[in-house]
């Protein structure tokens, strides 16, 4: 699979932003966003990063830990100050500083979707945890990627659709530990809801029979005390910020940038 002609997170956002607020897009936020609420009430910590596709999507208000980051791709009015601007593939964050990091299809929409993993595995506190969600190949809606010629692809069909057994690799070579990997939302991507309805038997038949073939995977990775002894941090160009001490009132601190 060549990812370097995938186009920028960036560059899609807006577009990105539209699908997931209306019809299909939105019905699968929602699916995504159970999901999310499901596991994130299990992580505990003093620091979360959240790392994806629209950082006005605040997915992780059902977590316990007090101080929240989103990393946002741009500059833009109205940012929060726990926020951070900056690329998913060179996050400026202290080395094992982050108790966890959500990644929202960030692997979907990048040209190198495994340094954006291994840069959320740097940050990761010995202990911590990362989820990713991603789209599934194995899956309805990756058949019908796999169908539509490129030229005529949708804003989702756009993504990389990076196989569970190939994340599995890459989470074995960054010396970390897969905890969990559920899938959901089984209907085929049809935009009309009127034929997605048509088909609302295959979401409890894909619960039970095909629990794996998803249109979305979450993955649930934890990364060991002893691990990561491959990755060293690229400081000659990259200054790093210190993330404050577990007390919500600091939060502001962590949109720093020098």
């Amino acid at each position: 699979m060549d990812f370097r002609n995938q186009q920028s997170i960036e560059s899609l956002s807006d577009e990105l932003r539209a699908w997931f607020s209306e019809g299909l897009g939105s019905e699968l936020l929602e699916a995504e966003q159970r999901m999310i609420d499901r596991l994130l009430p299990g992580l505990y910590g003093c620091h979360l990063l959240q790392v994806g596709i629209d950082p006005l999507l605040d997915l992780t208000s059902q977590s316990d830990v007090p101080h929240k980051v989103i990393l946002y791709h741009s500059l833009m009015l109205g940012m929060p100050q726990s926020s951070i601007v900056a690329l998913s593939s060179e996050l400026p964050v202290e080395t094992n500083s982050v108790d966890v990091v959500l990644l929202h299809h960030a692997l979907d929409y990048t040209s190198s979707p495994h340094q954006v993993l291994r840069e959320a595995a740097r940050v990761l506190r010995p202990g911590g945890h990362l989820l990713i969600i991603n789209f599934n190949p194995a899956s309805l809606w990756g058949v019908s990627r796999l169908m539509t010629r490129e030229r005529f692809r949708s804003i989702w069909q756009k993504a990389h659709f990076i196989s569970h057994h190939r994340l599995q690799d890459w989470i074995h070579l960054l010396e970390l530990t897969e905890l969990r990997s559920m899938s959901d939302y089984f209907l085929p991507p049809y935009e009309s809801t009127s034929w997605r309805k048509r088909f609302s038997i295959l979401q409890p038949f894909g619960r039970k029979s095909l629990p794996g073939a998803g249109a979305f995977n979450a993955i649930l990775v934890r990364k060991e005390v002893g691990g990561m002894t491959r990755i060293q941090e690229k400081r000659r160009s990259r200054q790093f910020i210190r993330l404050p001490v577990a007390e919500p009132a600091a939060r502001g601190h962590a949109r720093e940038t020098r």
